[in-house]
């Protein structure tokens, strides 16, 4: 696939964090007990949603061949 646009090039890389950075060695070193482990579990989840929410600003931007382009209303 070729970088047609810098948004496209922003729009994989997003998605490419979403889809394969594992964040289990950073909760084994932070999560020890059921509290911090809820915190944990929260503060990835905000994390996930504000990536998602970058890439989703992007998707209208992306090439119309695109399988995730998406017209903005």
């Amino acid at each position: 696939m070729r970088a047609k646009t810098v948004p496209h090039v922003e729009y994989e890389i997003l998605k490419h964090i979403i889809e394969n950075i594992d964040i289990f060695e950073v909760k084994e070193k932070m999560v020890n007990d059921e509290h911090s482990e809820k915190r944990f579990e929260k503060g990835a989840t905000n994390v996930a949603q504000l990536i998602q929410n970058l890439a989703d600003r992007r998707a209208h931007r992306l090439p119309k061949d695109h399988v995730d382009y998406e017209v903005k209303e």
